[in-house]
């Protein structure tokens, strides 16, 4: 692994790319219609999926690193994210649906709309409509996330001396 770090790269990037593309399958082929919190972790993904394909493209070691540092930051926050929903599906509201936080939808609106209604999410974030192996999407998600990150402070650790 620290001896080729690019590759790693590279692997992480295909993966994201592949969770995405099963997202989309759930989505449009199942009929499971993502959260709020989905679609933040969906961007999460596009982000971390980005980041670790242009970073595996540099030679240079600092922008190698750079960029398993921003993949690490980016995979810990879809982490938090898919924790919180994994937090909520266990323990769900009163109220039903994950609806208008995001800090209260920025504080209740504009910033155009609140980044249109974060992204149109229209599923509750609290419900659980499928599992692989007694584990929900977001436990899945999070999971997932919680690996890139490891894998990131695995890569930094491990890297060459300058």
């Amino acid at each position: 692994m620290a001896n080729h770090p690019r590759r790693v790269l590279g692997l992480v990037a295909a993966a994201c790319v592949a969770m995405l593309a099963f997202g989309l399958y759930l989505q449009h082929v199942v009929g499971l219609e993502p959260c709020p919190m989905c679609i933040v972790q969906r961007y999460a993904l596009v982000a971390v999926a980005l980041v670790a394909g242009i970073s595996a493209l540099f030679k240079r070691r600092f922008w190698l690193y750079a960029g398993v540092i921003k993949m690490g930051v980016l995979a810990a926050f879809g982490a938090f994210v898919a924790a919180r929903q994994s937090w909520l599906q266990w323990n769900p509201p009163e109220i039903m649906s994950c609806g208008r936080d995001f800090f209260g939808m920025i504080e209740a609106f504009p910033l155009r709309r609140a980044i249109p209604m974060i992204f149109r999410g229209s599923g509750d974030c609290s419900v659980i409509d499928w599992t692989f192996l007694g584990l929900s999407i977001a436990n899945w998600s999070f999971l997932c996330f919680s690996a890139i990150a490891l894998l990131a402070v695995a890569l930094w650790m491990k890297r060459p001396a300058a």
